[in-house]
């Protein structure tokens, strides 16, 4: 039995739709015996991601480790270091050069745990964020293939194949969690200590909520490189969230001094 999530919420852009291309008939992501492009994933990896969305206001972000045969069927989600807020996660250098040498141990190939990257989005938007699209385009974009995937409140989903090599493209495909497949059972012990061991909030401005509006508090940006990190911070975000954080500022006179200079 599978399940697919949300199919028709997924679009394509007229500049996507002009660039999709056609799988070759002995394509290098699926078995011989499917013939139906789709990202599946193992009820144990969905449930995990599920879960880890759940725990935190903020994005989450980690790797799929995936068939050898089936190169779209998601067996695992595991996290690496990170720094997240509600709008960006910048994974650990050091973690992910860990995270690959330990997969190359274990005997995987590198189309099996670093082609498909997947995070969470808090509220129900699954679309990728400018900043989304950025990092994917410079982390995976001298792949030959790659494959960004969203997962949002409500199991909104986004999943978005990518060729970079021959004539290039991208298309969006379906989402599926594959109940046929052996799966084991929910460990919340040992996600909660993964969790806490990778997933660290990056504090900056307040704890403000892109998708209620609602703020919980100003938290304060260590002094060093405070204009620095906080200009880059705001050029990095889309025109729409960074005028929600222009919009938050004008509305907080406590971050102000009286001569009108801006406390960052």
């Amino acid at each position: 039995m599978k399940s697919e999530t949300n199919p028709s919420q997924q679009t394509v852009s007229a500049q996507t739709k002009t660039s999709l291309i056609q799988l070759p008939k002995k394509s290098i992501l699926l078995p011989k015996e499917r013939n139906r492009l789709a990202l599946r994933f193992n009820p144990a990896a969905w449930a995990k991601l599920a879960y880890f969305r759940d725990k935190t206001e903020n994005e989450v972000g980690g790797f799929a480790i995936t068939e050898v045969d089936d190169l779209l069927n998601v067996q695992e989600f595991i996290t690496v270091k990170q720094e997240v807020t509600s709008i960006s996660v910048k994974f650990d250098d050091i973690a992910v050069a860990d995270f690959f040498e330990t997969q190359v141990d274990l005997g995987r190939k590198p189309e099996q745990f670093a082609r498909i990257w997947l995070h969470t989005h808090p509220g129900d938007m699954s679309e990728p964020s400018g900043q989304d699209e950025t990092t994917f385009g410079r982390v995976f974009g001298k792949c030959n293939w790659a494959l960004m995937f969203i997962l949002a409140e409500n199991n909104r989903t986004y999943a978005k194949l990518s060729f970079n090599v021959g004539p290039k493209g991208e298309i969006l495909i379906p989402v599926e969690v594959d109940y046929s497949q052996a799966f084991g059972p929910s460990d919340h012990k040992l996600w909660d200590e993964e969790y806490q061991a990778n997933v660290s909030h990056a504090a900056w401005l307040s704890d403000f909520d892109l998708f209620t509006g609602e703020t919980t508090g100003f938290k304060d940006i260590p002094a060093s490189g405070r204009s620095y990190d906080f200009i880059g911070e705001l050029e990095r975000l889309d025109p729409i969230e960074r005028q929600i954080v222009l919009d938050e500022l004008a509305n907080r006179p406590d971050l102000w001094n009286d001569g009108e200079v801006m406390f960052i």
